[in-house]
């Protein structure tokens, strides 16, 4: 049974006939809700919940609307005392991806239908998720502007303010403050969890929520973290992508048999060693590398990443991304996915240095925009013409002066309460795993804070909980890391 259920006395509807092309000619709320009720079962325990589908705006300095944005908002029901309950925001990345891949991929009480890898079948749908941290936390997903059902709500509303990476934080920001009034979740201990870009995001959240918001947040999870701002160009960046190169390749089977056999972890151990100790410095020398330092790389190199010694030195010791994607497999027939490298896709031909497309997202789409739509409209009731923005292109995006590691780093230490976890696949080629742990390594270049940064590695690529045995192991390392914060915020803040 639906109820309908308005956060406040009015209820805004919007004509958009004025409304710029991108914000559709449809009509819709600005400000509602729809609340629906459930069960789930999750590790053997019945969790009754109550889900809402809503639209909150954000306002201007006048207290106008001048956007909505699409949230959902799971909440267990046989809790007692929610100033005891951990919440938790989501986000997805981009910019300009909806909340859909970890909402129904990953921590929700309900999953996209895939195969055990992370593969699409039909029919499209949606399962319980026996893995969803709802049993110890209540979630909130968000849909930044132009993503989702968000919408500008106006033409005369320019989109620069929110298109940027402290435009974004800012507004989203005063949003969660405004939320957290509204449901009465200012005593709940709170954790901001983002994937890919949504980690830029997360991480200045922190920073601006207690800074102008005084609200302070007890976990941060970085999900697949971008750069954080954290500077990394040239040999630096180059040499960190071979760890990368190694996984992939002994999961495609193109190592030597004496790599091949090899425990991963125990491989990626050696590697991470040499990328910093032999790798890092030979390209810093560059054209001043002795001949025979010169080749002993190209085969050191060729060797890890499952390439020939010959490709390593028409690229001058570092093999680009984009090539190694299309290089890996060429002689079998198929490219490899950015953003998993387990999947294979098929190119119109083998030569060149790019692939057609990423044959992991094509994957994915496949399977999670059928089942958010459904889910959405048909189970939690939310009635609506406009179509839901999987993912988009927001151009131009603002990526000056992106200072959200720092930020975050301000933030735990100026709350002790704040701990970090970072979640990172082996086979992501967008946002690798060994660049991640640098990320993590220069958030706090002094040490002081390392005891409350963590790091989690898995068997699979950017989205690490599409793979059933990662989801599982994903959640409990989430629960785990709520824990551990709230045990710690059982003790007086201070140093």
């Amino acid at each position: 049974m639906l109820r309908k259920v308005g956060l406040y006395p009015f209820l805004l509807w919007i004509v958009l006939g004025s409304l710029p092309t991108q914000a559709q000619q449809r009509r819709f709320p600005v400000d509602t809700a729809v609340v629906t009720r459930h069960v789930v079962t999750i590790n053997g325990i019945r969790v009754p919940y109550r889900a809402e589908a809503g639209m909150q705006p954000v306002w201007d300095s006048h207290g106008r609307p001048i956007a909505t944005l699409f949230y959902v908002y799971y909440e267990r029901e046989d809790v007692p005392d929610r100033s005891q309950r951990p919440l938790v925001f989501s986000f997805n990345g981009g910019p300009g991806s909806s909340s859909v891949w970890m909402h129904i991929g990953y921590t929700g009480p309900r999953r996209v239908r895939i195969d055990p890898e992370g593969f699409p079948v039909q029919p499209y749908g949606i399962e319980e998720n026996p893995h969803s941290i709802l049993d110890v936390a209540d979630i909130v997903y968000v849909d930044p502007v132009n993503t989702g059902f968000s919408r500008i709500l106006s033409d005369t509303v320019k989109p620069q303010q929110f298109f940027g990476v402290n435009e974004d934080v800012a507004y989203l920001a005063d949003w969660i403050a405004a939320w957290v009034s509204r449901h009465g979740r200012w005593r709940s201990p709170k954790f901001l969890i983002g994937e890919s870009y949504g980690t830029t995001r997360v991480a200045g959240l922190a920073g601006a929520l207690q800074e102008q918001h005084w609200l302070y947040i007890n976990g941060v999870i970085l999900v697949s973290p971008t750069g954080l701002g954290i500077a990394r160009e040239g040999p630096v960046a180059q040499a960190l992508l071979l760890p990368y190169y190694a996984a992939t390749a002994w999961y495609h089977q193109r190592l030597d048999a004496e790599l091949q056999q090899r425990d991963l972890e125990a491989l990626l151990e050696e590697v991470e060693n040499y990328a910093i100790e032999v790798y890092l410095p030979a390209l810093v020398r560059g054209n001043a590398l002795p001949p025979e330092q010169r080749q002993e790389i190209a085969r050191r190199v060729a060797r890890y990443a499952g390439l020939s010694e010959t490709e390593v030195f028409q690229y001058n010791l570092f093999v680009p991304r984009n090539v190694f994607w299309k290089a890996l497999l060429r002689d079998e027939g198929f490219t490899i996915g950015r953003l998993d490298s387990r999947y294979r896709g098929l190119d119109r031909q083998a030569a060149g240095e790019r692939f057609d497309h990423d044959p992991a997202l094509s994957a994915w789409n496949h399977a999670f925009s059928p089942a958010i739509n459904y889910y959405l409209r048909e189970v939690l009731g939310f009635k609506t013409d406009l179509e839901y923005w999987v993912l988009r292109g927001i151009r131009p995006w603002n990526f000056e002066n992106d200072q959200t590691g720092e930020q975050l780093r301000r933030a735990m230490a100026q709350n002790p309460y704040l701990h970090v976890l970072v979640q990172a696949g082996y086979f992501d080629g967008g946002t690798d795993y060994f660049s991640a742990k640098y990320t993590l390594w220069q958030l706090d270049p002094s040490g002081k804070l390392r005891d409350r940064l963590f790091f989690k590695g898995y068997r699979s690529g950017h989205m690490m909980y599409l793979r059933k045995e990662d989801l599982a192991a994903a959640n409990d390392d989430l629960r785990m890391f709520i824990q551990q914060a709230l045990e710690a915020a059982q003790r007086p803040a201070r140093y």
